[in-house]
């Protein structure tokens, strides 16, 4: 399934990201609900977007799982599940865009994204500022 998304081969340490596909809105309760406890990424990313490929290899070449061992990230395939992205964008209160990445914390949309503005340090900044990293 990775390499059909990716559009590469799964080989091991190739990304440490331990991404849960998000497929469904119902999941959208569980990610607000599970945000009361820990912070949750969602990278919303179109498999058809040169840009959105970019974002995303550069979130995964510097990933480091032991400064975001706290974090639990989700990954939307926006083309195959649009209603599922509109239905985040509608409950976060956020602007649509393609790549974008949103923290979840505490039920709410604490940082949203997009594009090259996508910053794996910035993430962890978020992450410290709220006091959980």
């Amino acid at each position: 399934m990775f390499s059909q998304i990716f559009g590469r081969s799964s080989t091991p340490g190739e990304s440490s990201i331990a991404w849960h596909n998000l497929t469904n809105v119902a999941q959208i309760d569980d990610i607000i609900e599970q945000s009361k406890n820990k912070p949750i990424l969602i990278f919303k990313h179109s498999i058809s977007c040169g840009t959105s490929a970019m974002a995303l290899d550069r979130l995964q070449r510097n990933w480091i799982t032991d400064e975001m061992s706290i974090l639990k990230s989700y990954f939307l395939n926006l083309i195959a599940h649009r209603d599922v992205s509109n239905k985040v964008s509608e409950t976060f209160g956020v602007w649509h865009q393609s790549p974008q990445v949103l923290i979840i914390y505490k039920g709410a949309c604490v940082h949203n994204n997009s594009h090259m503005g996508i910053s794996y340090q910035e993430i962890k900044s978020i992450l410290s500022n709220l006091g959980t990293a």
